[in-house]
C-alpha cells in the first residue's frame, strides 16, 4: 500500500511539475491523472518486469480505499470557508449565483455528452 500511495503522489507531483513548467491551463493533478492513466495502460500492455504492487491489484485497492474516504478530504475546505466568513458575507450572492450557474452548465454538458456517446455506441 505504501508503494501504491507513493506512486499516486509521484504522479501528482509529476503533473504539477509538467503543468507549471509548460504553463498549462490545466491543474497539475489532472495532468498527474493522465500520467497515471498512461502508466496503467503501459502496465496492462507489458505486464512483465514491473513491481508486484503494480500488477497484483494493490494499486486498485489503494485507489478504492482513498475513494471510500473521499468525503474526509472536504473537511479542510469546509474549515477554510468557515475561516473566511468575511469574504462569504461580502460576496455571498455572487458565489451562490456562480455555484448555481456552474452546476446547471455541468448538468447540461453531462446530458449532451451522454446523448453523443449513446449515439456513438448505437444505443
Amino acid at each position: 500500500m505504501i508503494l501504491s500511495l507513493t506512486l499516486l503522489l509521484l504522479c501528482q507531483l509529476a503533473g504539477e511539475i509538467v503543468a507549471r513548467a509548460f504553463v498549462l491551463p490545466v491543474p497539475g493533478p489532472v495532468v498527474g491523472m493522465a500520467l497515471l492513466l498512461g502508466l496503467l495502460v503501459f502496465r496492462d500492455r507489458r505486464p512483465g518486469g514491473l513491481p508486484a504492487p503494480l500488477t497484483d491489484g494493490t494499486l486498485e485497492r489503494t485507489g478504492k480505499g482513498l475513494l471510500a474516504h473521499l468525503s474526509l478530504l472536504f473537511v479542510p475546505a469546509g474549515a477554510g470557508v468557515i475561516g473566511r466568513l468575511d469574504v462569504l458575507a461580502a460576496h455571498g450572492l455572487a458565489l451562490a449565483a456562480a455555484l448555481v450557474v456552474s452546476t446547471a452548465l455541468a448538468l447540461v454538458a453531462t446530458v449532451y455528452t451522454f446523448i453523443a456517446v449513446a449515439r456513438w455506441v448505437g444505443r
